[in-house]
């Protein structure tokens, strides 16, 4: 990519209780191969820890930054857990935003009933500590996350007010319609042990075409835990976009020639 002018930019949309600081490893990467990045924070996350979560101010959010990034080149979207989930409505809008490819990462799993209903609840106790879990979350990344990535993940803040109304609103998402609607390039990228693994096969299903990629040895927080193969996931979404983006374009003068 040095040298050359990036056709395609990528928006970063992170994860619950976290901010755009999860994503400092891959901002690094796709910035060393010459891609411009945009990492944003969510209503009440990060930089935003001040503001209520709403789920229009969080869709907001996302196609501010898609919507700026389109104007200068294609779009690749790539969304964590709760950002994932949040893309996956976004992409699969009745009017499709200006996305050209789609990464969905921990996040294929439908978030309403019992399932939200226990995430909630353990979300909830976890809060009701003196700590509010502070300790134990701590302790956790530091047995799980390697000493380069482990300080990405609470750089920006925990978002611990926002996270029971965050929670909350997915319920709203018709992710089973959005699925359907997807007509981008897509890969769902899953860690080994990602509890959220739980109907991978049914959004791989629902979009047609799509790539599953489970990366191995890894939880839910793959892009910090494996950074490295994460990375590679991605680029092997850019380098299958720029493909298809150069025959789409070889195509289009193919016919303008023939029409002359």
């Amino acid at each position: 990519m040095r040298g050359q002018t990036p056709t395609i930019e990528v928006v970063l949309v992170h994860g619950i209780r976290t901010s755009a600081t999860m994503w400092r490893a891959q901002v690094g990467y796709l910035q060393e191969l010459g891609y411009r990045v945009t990492a944003v924070d969510l209503p009440g996350h990060g930089t935003r820890m001040a503001e209520t979560f709403t789920l229009s101010g969080a869709m907001e959010t996302i196609d501010t930054a898609v919507r700026a990034a389109a104007s200068r080149a294609h779009v690749l979207l790539v969304g964590h857990s709760l950002g994932g989930l949040l893309c996956t409505a976004y992409v699969g809008a009745g009017d499709p935003p200006p996305v050209a490819g789609f990464i969905a990462a921990s996040c294929t799993a439908f978030p309403r009933g019992a399932a939200l209903t226990t995430y909630r609840a353990l979300a909830g106790t976890f809060n009701s500590l003196p700590d509010q879990g502070m300790w134990l979350t701590k302790r956790m990344l530091a047995a799980t996350l390697p000493e380069d990535t482990r300080a990405d993940f609470g750089a920006g803040g925990y978002a611990l007010a926002a996270q029971d109304t965050a929670l909350r609103s997915l319920a709203a998402l018709d992710l089973r319609s959005a699925l359907t609607r997807i007509m981008v390039p897509t890969w769902f990228i899953n860690g080994q042990y990602d509890q959220l693994r739980v109907s991978e096969k049914i959004f791989s299903r629902l979009v047609a075409g799509s790539e599953l990629i489970v990366i191995p040895r890894a939880t839910h927080l793959v892009s910090a835990m494996r950074p490295a193969a994460f990375n590679a996931a991605m680029k092997l979404a850019l380098v299958t976009l720029e493909r298809d983006l150069a025959v789409d374009s070889a195509a289009g003068q193919s016919v303008g020639r023939a029409a002359q």
